[in-house]
């Protein structure tokens, strides 16, 4: 903590601190960051085209290509729970590693399905090839994330942590814009290769970037790189005397009492097997009741996590204000999941014709260029603030300009959006994820970064359900004959949205001091 005697810093040299404290931070740390870079440029690159590879390559609706969205952005973050602590078992050098050759490989089918003649539709070889590839890379990003997080906590000291998770989660942003200008430059130059728009020439130079950063990893995160990092940063903490600091979250935790998974198990498989029928059902393949076909999952999914929780008294979803202050995200959450269910789609087809809706890619990709900018400058100017008011701002300038879209499709109001969004983005985000990897008892950073990440993935399933639906009749295809609604939709979405800052505001007082002092640092 630091002294009340110390002598008082100006605003500019509070601004100033955090960065030169990063840029003399460990190489390991930098071992993380560059390759994030390419991921974040491949990852969000992919996201961007999905729905166009799907529809127009693979033949798919637009209501199943929402699905396919929903089964790669939920399934990741559904990985992110089962493996986010696997990286604290193998350490986080060999999970990065691990992580991007798997994904790497998942690319590499995803280039070869568009490569080939092998049919098109559902059940046809190229979606199955496809399907296979998004499985790796789903897998893979499970790994991959919990243990990039794990990795800034393990590098960075008390002092650079938060300018640290901001910068991460910035080069994740500076990376999709990238894909923003390489994706159109490869599409439209290999239109005539890979035919029926140059696509699959995107997919391959994204697999190639992969490998690349499947060396980087290597090269700069070596054994001997993370032990003197390891080593420094002891070093800086046991200086700063972070040991008064320290409160619960480095107590060791209680040795785990043996316990029965076969129950669990057994509802987890029952829950699977009724998101298999929730999808068999939305295919038309089988047929029950309105409004009954969504029962057998949830009463499946929550069985299975009560068996979960009711062995595990000391598990962070038996608090009920920590369960509410993660879950009231999912709204306002939604707007992140449309930044690639719905925008592309949007800037495509409502400004056909325009330079916007030529250059999707690029518009689509201009909130994280935004980001990589404003994260770590509001991070260094609110390293002190309180996270739980910081929500509260922060979530309602994200939710508030979503209606400005309502007004119908608008260049100028559509950049606006797109600016104010991303503060409110940056004020909140970057924070949240601090939080979660701080609040982690030692040595289970992985595991709690995963399990921070449920709300996220309910968001991705739930946004993914509908996202399809919106996009066939408020922003439909210019084949189908129908009027568009890009007002009504965006009015919609924004209600949702706002829901987060308002309930967040109304639950202050009720958050109650405990609470309070976990996220008021």
């Amino acid at each position: 903590m630091a002294n009340d005697t110390q002598e008082k810093k100006s605003p500019l040299q509070e601004i100033a601190e955090p960065f030169i404290g990063l840029a003399r931070a460990p190489r390991a740390l930098w071992g993380v960051y560059l390759p994030y870079v390419l991921e974040g440029l491949v990852y969000f690159g992919i996201l961007t085209i999905l729905g166009k590879f799907s529809s127009e390559n693979v033949g798919l609706s637009d209501i199943v290509a929402g699905w396919v969205y929903g089964g790669v952005t939920g399934g990741i973050t559904f990985a992110m729970l089962l493996l986010g602590g696997v990286s604290d078992k193998i350490g986080v050098r060999r999970s990065l590693a691990l992580a991007l050759f798997t994904m790497m490989v998942g690319r590499l089918l995803i280039s070869f399905s568009g490569t080939f003649d092998l049919g098109a539709g559902v059940g046809s070889p190229m979606f199955v090839m496809m399907c296979a590839g998004l499985f790796l890379m789903v897998v893979a990003y499970g790994l991959y994330q919990p243990a990039a997080y794990a990795g800034v906590k393990r590098y960075t000291n008390p002092k650079t942590a938060a300018m640290g998770y901001a910068v991460v989660y910035g080069l994740m942003n500076l990376g999709a814009f990238f894909s923003g200008f390489i994706s159109p430059l490869f599409r439209h130059s290999f239109v005539d290769v890979f035919p029926p728009n140059g696509l699959t020439a995107v997919f391959w130079v994204y697999t190639i970037l992969t490998a690349i950063a499947v060396l980087a990893t290597v090269i700069l995160l070596t054994r001997r790189t993370d032990e003197k990092a390891v080593e420094r940063i002891a070093m800086e903490t046991a200086e700063m005397n972070a040991d008064e600091d320290e409160n619960e979250n480095d107590t060791e935790e209680a040795p785990n009492e043996k316990i029965n998974n076969l129950p669990f198990a057994g509802w987890v498989i029952a829950a699977l097997a009724s998101l298999v029928l929730l999808v068999m059902v939305k295919a038309e393949k089988f047929t029950l009741p309105d409004y009954t076909e969504y029962v057998p999952l949830i009463l499946t999914g929550s069985l299975a996590i009560w068996e979960f929780l009711r062995h595990r008294p000391t598990h962070p979803f038996r608090d009920v204000r920590f369960v509410f202050f993660i879950f009231i995200l999912i709204p306002v959450q939604t707007l992140f999941a449309h930044n690639w269910l719905t925008l592309p789609y949007y800037l495509d087809r409502a400004f056909a014709g325009t330079l916007v809706g030529e250059y999707f890619e690029f518009f689509s990709n201009l909130n994280p260029i935004l980001i990589f900018f404003l994260a770590p400058i509001i991070a260094a100017m609110t390293t002190k603030s309180n996270i739980y008011k910081m929500m509260i701002t922060g979530t309602l300038v994200m939710a508030a300009p979503t209606f400005l879209l309502s007004f119908g499709p608008s260049t100028a109001l559509l950049l606006t959006y797109i600016v104010l969004m991303t503060i409110g983005e940056a004020m909140w985000q970057p924070r949240f994820l601090q939080w979660i990897a701080e609040i982690a008892p030692k040595g289970r950073t992985g595991a709690y970064m995963g399990i921070g990440q449920m709300p996220w993935f309910l968001t991705k399933l739930i946004t993914a359900s509908y996202s399809g639906y919106f996009i066939a009749n408020y922003v439909p295809k210019p084949d189908t004959g129908l009027p568009m609604q890009t007002g009504k939709m965006w009015f919609i979405y924004g209600l949702i949205a706002i829901i987060s800052p308002v309930a967040l505001w109304l639950a202050k007082g009720w958050m109650g001091k405990d609470l309070a002092a976990k996220v008021g640092k």
